[in-house]
């Protein structure tokens, strides 16, 4: 079995590459958002927005994919 920057045959591109250029892009996309968010509010009121928001999309899987509640380890 290949590894994971194995090069896909059809797209002629290193799994890795595609791997390393979505992680980039979500962390800058998220320095984009807190700094946007923070010149907006300020430092603090930033950070506990984030806290709540961060809260209320976990309580809101737990109510939309119960069966999440349920899993014991990812396999």
């Amino acid at each position: 079995m290949p590894g994971r920057a194995a090069v896909d045959k059809q797209a002629g591109v290193s799994h890795g590459a595609v791997n390393f250029l979505f992680i980039n892009a979500s962390n800058q996309l998220g320095q984009f958002e807190s700094g946007l968010t923070a010149a907006l509010f300020g430092a603090m009121p930033a950070a506990v927005l984030g806290g709540v928001g961060t809260i209320a999309v976990a309580l809101l899987w737990m109510k939309l994919f119960p069966s999440l509640r349920k899993v014991e380890r990812l396999e």
